[in-house]
C-alpha cells in the first residue's frame, strides 16, 4: 500500500494519466510524433521536490512512506495521536509531527490517509476540512472508502480546490468524478 501511495503521489503530480489518456485520443495519427513534442507540457504538472506532504496515521503504512517520501526530498508532516513508540523510533527523524489533522490541511500540498474507519474518522475529509486546504491540493486515500465525503470531495474537484483524488476504492460517484 506505501508504494501504491507512492505511485498515486507520482500520477496526481504530473497528471501522467492525462498524459496517456491524450496520447490514446490522438494515435493513428500521421502527426502523433510532433503532437506530442508540441502537446505535452500541458501534462507536466509539478515535481514532488519540496512539496509538504501530510501523513494522517504514522503506523505500518504511513510510518514508512513518511520515510520514503523524506528520501524523495519532500517537507513531510506526520499526525497520529495513537503512534506507538516502536513505530516512533522508525520515523525519519525531520518528519515534522502536528497534534492536528487541521496542521496538516492548512499547511500541505499533498494529504494522505492510513488510519482505520471509526467515528472519529469517518468523513474526517469533508467540507469543512477541505476549505482549510491549499488551493490545489492533492489527496491520496488508500486507507478506507468512507474517510472522504463524496460530495464534498466531487464539489472540491470541480472548483478546483482539490486538484486530484486518488483512491483504490471506487464506487459509481468517485469513478466518475474529474480528478
Amino acid at each position: 500500500v506505501m508504494e501504491l501511495a507512492l505511485c498515486g503521489m507520482f500520477l496526481a503530480s504530473r497528471d501522467i494519466i492525462g498524459g496517456v489518456n491524450w496520447v490514446q485520443s490522438i494515435k493513428g495519427s500521421a502527426e502523433i510524433g510532433r503532437l506530442v513534442e508540441k502537446g505535452k507540457s500541458q501534462f507536466a504538472g509539478h515535481e514532488i521536490y519540496g512539496k509538504r506532504l501530510g501523513i494522517i496515521g504514522l503506523g505500518a503504512i504511513g510510518g514508512p512512506l513518511a520515510n520514503r517520501a523524506r528520501k524523495l526530498g519532500m517537507d513531510v508532516y506526520g499526525c497520529d495521536p495513537h503512534i506507538s513508540v516502536e513505530a516512533a523510533w522508525h520515523l525519519d527523524r525531520h518528519v515534522q509531527r502536528v497534534k492536528t489533522r487541521d496542521e496538516i490541511y492548512e499547511n500541505c500540498d499533498v494529504i494522505t490517509l492510513h488510519v482505520p474507519l471509526l467515528e472519529d474518522t469517518k468523513h474526517m475529509i469533508n467540507a469543512k476540512s477541505i476549505a482549510k486546504m491549499k488551493d490545489g491540493v492533492i489527496i491520496l486515500n488508500f486507507a478506507r472508502d468512507a474517510l472522504v465525503d463524496d460530495e464534498a470531495m466531487e464539489a472540491a474537484l470541480q472548483s478546483g480546490k482539490v486538484s486530484r483524488y486518488v483512491t483504490d476504492f471506487p464506487n459509481d460517484k468517485t469513478a466518475g468524478m474529474k480528478g
